[in-house]
């Protein structure tokens, strides 16, 4: 009989266990924290969209769609796409569940999105990201807080040493237009020294020829006209409020010229949080102003603000975490046993003081000590006979760190009154709690 082979994963796609599902779930876990700190409502939306959501929000000459969405025709005929970012079908929902009502709007979301792009050092074709987004603000003050938040997230993981926030201005719509027309004719007095990605570019998205990591086009985009030179007075006082409230939240930032956003609907403040530790790659977080969005969606012109940030990256840059170790090992070395241990288990679990727990019933009963004692656990409860009650419930403290109220924490959770033995047994303070027939 020939041997089956078993299927492989998805390229660019990863199982998560153990330290890296641990570190992917702190990140998380602590975005969570962070956005309910800042009064962001969380969100649900779905993993697939139709085709037209990015279509028409990241534009047709994009590199995501043109070259890197997942997209289908379901059973239907109608064009679907698995989502490859967050902020298009934010602001679909916005419009379709008419929450317009309820602008302004400070969102947060996270989860898995899908590219199809080369893998490497952090990023996948499943990745995830976590996403917070302020629609119908269209104060400076929004940006601030949105970027507030992005640095105390940082700071939260412990993860802000060499991390720089860079911070540029695309100006209001008369200024990015001004400077636009500048760039193309610049960039078309210069064709020549322009790499094949640039030149196709020029026609339809110009701004990213000033971010272009290709050397045979840096000399060129160090010397474009740049926004400050277009920019108007609302938009200079823009800017100026985004800095003036950075500098009064003690939040440190750099300013680069060359950070540009390619779409029209981008105005105002774009920003990345960017760090040398991750290679030539070396975003870890970026958003900006996108206040044309909404209206490429077919809804009214709304302002709005907002960024994402891959969790895989985050997690990769976080140094330690606390295990995840629960608080209670319970086992019997006598098989008798077992049902009263299953009883003591969930007596600890649902107690008036609940307490990680997990109940050891696999293994020999000699080696379930060994086991709890490995587990990292910080106590153990051993159920045993007892010559004067019908069983034994003795705390053992795993960790040479005994405690005395720990025993009226464990009597409250089991919800029965003990008498308290106190002995001494292999070099550890143990309790031997000794339930009343």
């Amino acid at each position: 009989m020939a041997k089956i082979q078993t299927p492989q994963a998805v390229r660019g796609t990863q199982d998560m266990f153990g330290e890296t599902e641990e570190r992917f779930a702190h990140v998380v876990a602590t975005f969570e924290r962070v956005r309910r700190l800042y009064g962001f409502k969380g969100l649900q939306l779905p993993v697939i969209e139709p085709t037209a959501v990015f279509s028409r929000s990241l534009g047709e000459a994009t590199d995501v769609v043109s070259k890197e969405m997942y997209t289908f025709e379901d059973r239907g005929g109608d064009s679907i796409t698995l989502r490859p970012e967050f902020t298009a079908g934010i602001a679909r929902a916005y419009l379709t569940n008419g929450w317009q009502q309820f602008a302004p709007m400070k969102l947060s979301v996270h989860g898995p999105l899908f590219r199809y792009e080369r893998p490497q050092k952090g990023r996948y074709r499943q990745f995830h990201q976590i996403d917070a987004e302020i629609i119908g603000a269209a104060e400076p003050a929004a940006d601030v807080e949105l970027l507030v938040m992005a640095d105390q997230l940082l700071k939260e993981l412990g993860i802000d040493d060499g991390v720089t926030l860079q911070l540029n201005t695309l100006g209001d719509t008369p200024s990015r237009d001004a400077w636009r027309t500048a760039l193309v004719g610049y960039f078309n007095d210069h064709k020549n020294a322009l790499s094949e990605d640039s030149l196709a570019r020029l026609e339809k998205n110009p701004l990213r020829i000033l971010d272009s990591k290709d050397p045979k086009d840096r000399p060129v985009a160090d010397a474009a006209p740049v926004i400050d030179d277009y920019l108007s007075g609302e938009a200079q006082d823009f800017f100026g409020a985004v800095t003036a409230g950075l500098d009064a939240a003690g939040v440190a930032w750099t300013r680069n010229a060359a950070l540009v956003r390619g779409l029209d609907y981008y105005r105002h403040t774009a920003f990345e949080f960017v760090t040398d530790r991750l290679g030539a790659q070396g975003t870890v977080l970026g958003g900006g102003r996108y206040d044309g969005l909404i209206e490429n969606l077919g809804g009214p012109a709304t302002p709005a603000v907002g960024w994402a940030a891959g969790i895989e990256r985050l997690a990769m840059l976080v140094e330690s975490i606390a295990a995840d170790r629960v608080d209670v090992i319970v086992f019997t070395e006598q098989t008798e046993l077992d049902r009263l241990a299953l009883q003591v288990s969930e007596a600890v679990r649902h107690g008036p003081r609940p307490l990680r727990t997990e109940y050891l019933y696999t293994g020999s009963p000699k080696k379930r000590y060994l086991k709890a004692k490995a587990s990292g656990a910080w106590r153990a409860l051993s159920v045993e006979r007892h010559e004067n009650a019908i069983g034994v419930v003795r705390l053992r403290d795993l960790n040479v760190m005994s405690e005395r109220p720990m025993r009226n924490k464990i009597s409250e959770a089991l919800g029965v009154q003990f008498e308290f033995q106190e002995t001494e047994i292999d070099n550890a303070y143990s309790w031997i709690l000794i339930g009343k027939k």
